[in-house]
């Protein structure tokens, strides 16, 4: 149980940074052991690219550093529920398991609207859990309320 707040507390560090930049604060560690050995945040809005996703990012980092394309005996730590993208890209890569802080009801690829890592017929199975962190949620929903305040 510490083992995964603290893993998601490092993600909260990356969604926050994430914050600080005018992205949407969602962040991302790649474990392998006990290592962090990846970690990315949001950065669609400053790279222009909508792929760049903080899972897609630090899974980038992760098997460049390992040199390998897939993370079977890694933990991927995410403050939010991935994209339908972003989960199956955590099948494409071979992670060995998910762990997320707080459901995504608009666009969770999951749980919440889609259950891809389910799926029964894909080659890989990523072991997944919704371990709730308190202020996974909030961080997001602060910085929607503040965008919904500069728009009037």
């Amino acid at each position: 149980m510490e083992r995964k707040k603290l893993f998601l507390s490092e993600a909260l560090l990356e969604a926050l940074r994430a914050k600080l930049k005018g992205e949407v604060p969602v962040g991302c560690v790649v474990v392998k052991g006990d290592e962090i050995i990846a970690r990315a945040h949001n950065l669609t809005e400053s790279l222009k690219d909508p792929t760049a996703h903080a899972e897609i990012l630090a899974i980038r980092e992760a098997t460049k550093k390992l040199g390998r394309k897939f993370l079977n005996d890694c933990e991927l730590y995410v403050t939010l529920e991935p994209c339908v993208m972003c989960a199956y890209a955590c099948v494409l890569a071979r992670v060995g398991k998910l762990v997320f802080g707080a459901p995504d009801r608009k666009h969770g690829g999951v749980i919440s609207v889609f259950n891809i890592l389910d799926e029964p017929t894909l080659n890989h199975k990523v072991r997944w859990e919704y371990f709730p962190l308190e202020g996974a949620g909030r961080v997001l929903s602060e910085f929607f309320k503040g965008l919904r305040g500069n728009i009037k």
